[in-house]
Formats: C-alpha cells, sequence, structure tokens
C-alpha cells in the first residue's frame, strides 16, 4: 500500500494568560492510502487537534507532517454547518465556491453523489427538510465535492440519536469506500471505530502521545453494522476499553 500521510513525533502547546499547556506531546502514526483510520483517546486528550493541525487551521508547535505530494486534504466537523437559507444542493457547492472550483463539471459531480446516496428528491429543498442522518450525508458530499484524497472525520455520529448513529456509520462507510477515498475518523465511541476501521490510534490522556495502534481484522469485513456482531468485535473492544483506562 501507498502511503499518503506520516506524523512524526506531532508536538502541540497552548499559551494560556496563565501557563503554557502541552496538549500534544508525541503524536508519530502513519496513514496509507484507502485506510479508514480511526484515533480515540479520553475526553480532553487533543484528539481533535490533531485534524486541526492536519486542516491548517491550527499551527503545530514541534514534529514534522509529511504528506504526499498532491494530496488534497478535506474536514467534515461535528456539526453539520448547513445553511438553512441554501438548497441542499448550493449548501454542497459551498466548498466549491469558496475555493474558486465551481465549474460545470464540479457541479454535475456534486449531482452525481447526490442522487447516488439518497438525497436527489432533495436537492431544491433547503437543509430543514433533512433528518438528522441525512444532514450527516449531506455534510460528507459537500466535503466530498472538493474531491480530497484525505477525509478528516470529525465525531461524526455524535450529533445523532443512537439508531440515527448506527445508520449514518454504514453510510459513511459505503460512501468513503465507493468513491475510494482515505479517511482520518476522530471518535470517543470505542465500537464505531472498531466496526469502521482498518486501524485504531489509541491515545494516552493529556499531554497525548500514542498509546497503542490495533489492526483491525475481521474473517469477513462486513458493513459497521454488521462488524458489531463479528465474533472479533468483543476481543478488540475490551483491549481498547483497557487500554484507554477510564475510570468513572
Amino acid at each position: 500500500m501507498n502511503k499518503v500521510l506520516e506524523l512524526h513525533h506531532l508536538k502541540k502547546n497552548y499559551q494560556t494568560s496563565k501557563e503554557e499547556i502541552l496538549a500534544l506531546e508525541d503524536i508519530s502514526f502513519s496513514v496509507f492510502e484507502n485506510e479508514f483510520i480511526s484515533i480515540i483517546g479520553p475526553s480532553g486528550c487533543g484528539k481533535s487537534t490533531i485534524l486541526s493541525i492536519l486542516s491548517g487551521l491550527t499551527m503545530k508547535s514541534g514534529g514534522t507532517i509529511s504528506i504526499k505530494d498532491s494530496c488534497k486534504i478535506a474536514y467534515m466537523l461535528q456539526d453539520d454547518c448547513l445553511l438553512p437559507f441554501r438548497t441542499v444542493l448550493d449548501n454542497c457547492l459551498i466548498g466549491l465556491e469558496v475555493n474558486g472550483l465551481l465549474n460545470e463539471d464540479n457541479k454535475n459531480y456534486v449531482i452525481y453523489l447526490l442522487k447516488t446516496y439518497g438525497l436527489e428528491d432533495f436537492m431544491n429543498q433547503y437543509p430543514d427538510s433533512l433528518s438528522g442522518g441525512m444532514r450527516q450525508r449531506c455534510a460528507l458530499i459537500r466535503t466530498l465535492a472538493i474531491k480530497p484524497d484525505i477525509l478528516l472525520l470529525d465525531e461524526p455520529t455524535s450529533a445523532l440519536d443512537y439508531q440515527s448513529g448506527l445508520a449514518i456509520s454504514n453510510d459513511i462507510y459505503q460512501i468513503i469506500k465507493q468513491e475510494g477515498k482515505t479517511a482520518i475518523m476522530v471518535t470517543h465511541d470505542i465500537s464505531l471505530a472498531i466496526s469502521m476501521s482498518d486501524r485504531i490510534v489509541v491515545l494516552s490522556k493529556r499531554p497525548a502521545c500514542v498509546k497503542s495502534i490495533y489492526n483491525i481484522s475481521f474473517e469477513k469485513r462486513k458493513l459497521p453494522v454488521e462488524n458489531r456482531k463479528a465474533k472479533e468485535f468483543s476481543s478488540y473492544y475490551e483491549k481498547i476499553w483497557r487500554d484507554l483506562d477510564v475510570h468513572i
């Protein structure tokens, strides 16, 4: 497999009015083409900070990030951020407009995605007509519109109820795999991470470092909801839960 991204000893400090806070101490891992990686760790350990650094929203304080030449990264935020005064289609075109990439070919690609992934009948309607799961699908299509190589996903199911979260995990996984994308997902949900990922990076408490990396292998990989029923699932869950060392 081709390596598309590599983090070497990534570090992040935050300066407050009173002190300097070390959020990320030593983050190192690689990502390969078409791989689905999840990053999990205790609350507040800096998981989302890694995505912010990779997307360019936040500057790193140390370490190096190596990205394959011409590799484009797009960030799907935790909140769908759909604008209520724009139609579903127009919401999905925002990224193209902002980046000066809106043309007939790219617009047709977005229409193709909407038709392919169940939103054709809602293209000219407004976001308030969409269910929570459909809004997340719309947000994912908006992210895919600029044709990124790597997708960054920040807690993509956290705003949804349990049933909708399960359904959208299948949707997100299918869309990413069918479109041939590489994905890095941050989540607090161990079950979601196991069901969707090829590998899981487990972080320690803040200041975060990489505690362990798990290769997730099922005898027969299926869609995420079905993977939760696999015989290997509970073993992975127990190991990762123990690694997180969460005390309630």
